[in-house]
């Protein structure tokens, strides 16, 4: 295993703004910014020693070329005195006020701002850096740019602003690399199934085309797919796959349920995952809300268990996110997490549930092997082509 746990914790970190202009914060509105200490000490109590968390660009880079580390520092030490491992979003959906998305500005300052970044976790942590460049590249160009519901809010751009996010991860990527070539790099892209159903034929392929359309990202990445962007095979390490009950549907109509005989196994997008890019798999976020929380976990890590004994190498399951937080469209707080919403005196509560469910799936789910065990072929996946 690449990682302490095979299960890891996801803060929702969310910074970006919506289409009314409002700029979120789910790093502060959760108060895990404040709490991360105790947030991360409350994983390593449930068996949880990795973690997927965020740095604020908006917050650190107030200026061009100007960083302030205090929103960060203070985590990142954090995690170090808890022996949690993060794998630090870079870039969850925000960026500076100050800068045009569309431009190369964009590409050079967040290549810029990563190898600060990574050059910070290096000094504070000492230890070689985790990494998430650029969250659900194409879920967010689904959303900024399709159907305009968060920033750059526009339509009909979804195509471009997918290259422009997959340039800025390369970017990243090569900046961070040049000074610290043994870091690692997880992305998170959601896995989908679309079902054409019993339609004519044209309307079947045209759902396949959509399934299909869900590799682009990872695609580009590995310059399979516009290589005039950069991408090479070695772009991409470690492939995080993000999954919810929500995931699956026919196209242009409703979400397939689970059970059904069009609901396709989550085993076999593991696989297939897996097979398109010879790469090590992490489940980088999944979960489901309220009493749906335990039956949910316990389907993927049975699907999860599945595609290991078919040789797939499935290193982690992210439990995303792990605290309950307020919505995006709304303050409604929503029953998601493993972790409760902090009282006024900052104290958080396991759903017993939840809890029960995850401490039943530690025990049959690959452990962590101990420190002198770690030279295993995954801890030089970055290099294998």
């Amino acid at each position: 295993m690449m990682l302490p746990s095979f299960f890891m914790g996801g803060f929702e970190c969310s910074t970006h703004r919506r289409d009314d202009g409002r700029r979120l914060d789910l790093l502060r509105s959760s108060r895990h910014d404040d709490l991360a200490l105790e947030d991360y000490r409350l994983l390593v109590r449930h068996g949880i020693r990795a973690a997927r968390d965020g740095l604020r660009w908006y917050l650190i880079e107030p200026a061009p070329g100007r960083y302030d580390w205090t929103s960060a520092v203070p985590m990142v030490r954090a995690a170090k005195a808890a022996g949690v491992t993060v794998v630090w979003d870079l870039c969850h959906y925000g960026w500076p006020d100050d800068i045009d998305i569309w431009s190369p500005e964009f590409v050079e300052r967040f290549a810029a701002f990563s190898a600060a970044a990574a050059g910070m976790i290096r000094e504070e942590s000492g230890a070689p850096g985790w990494f998430c460049p650029v969250n659900e590249i194409s879920y967010w160009a689904w959303a900024g740019a399709h159907v305009g519901m968060m920033n750059p809010a526009v339509t009909g751009r979804a195509g471009e602003l997918k290259r422009q996010l997959v340039r800025a991860a390369i970017a990243a990527i090569d900046a961070i690399r040049r000074t610290q070539p043994d870091a690692r790099f997880l992305f998170a892209e959601p896995a989908i199934h679309v079902d054409g159903g019993s339609g004519p034929l044209e309307h079947r392929e045209a759902a396949e085309n959509y399934r299909l359309s869900q590799f682009e990202a990872y695609d580009m990445l590995t310059g399979r797919m516009a290589p005039e962007l950069g991408g090479t095979p070695e772009h991409l390490d470690v492939v995080g796959i993000n999954f919810y009950p929500d995931n699956q549907w026919y196209l242009g109509g409703s979400t397939i349920p689970l059970g059904h005989h069009a609901y396709k196994p989550f085993r076999r997008m593991l696989r297939e995952t897996f097979e398109r890019y010879g790469r090590p798999v992490v489940v980088s976020e999944t979960g489901a809300e309220g009493t749906a929380r335990p039956a949910w976990l316990h389907y993927v890590a049975a699907e999860v268990r599945a595609a290991l004994a078919e040789g797939v190498p499935v290193e982690a399951i992210c439990l995303y996110p792990v605290l309950d937080c307020q919505g995006w469209q709304n303050e409604r707080v929503c029953p998601v997490g493993l972790l409760s919403e902090a009282d006024d005196g900052g104290t958080r509560v396991a759903d017993p549930a939840f809890a029960a469910e995850l401490a039943y799936q530690q025990t049959i789910l690959p452990k962590p092997v101990a420190a002198n065990d770690a030279a295993l072929p995954s801890a030089a996946v970055g290099r294998i082509a």
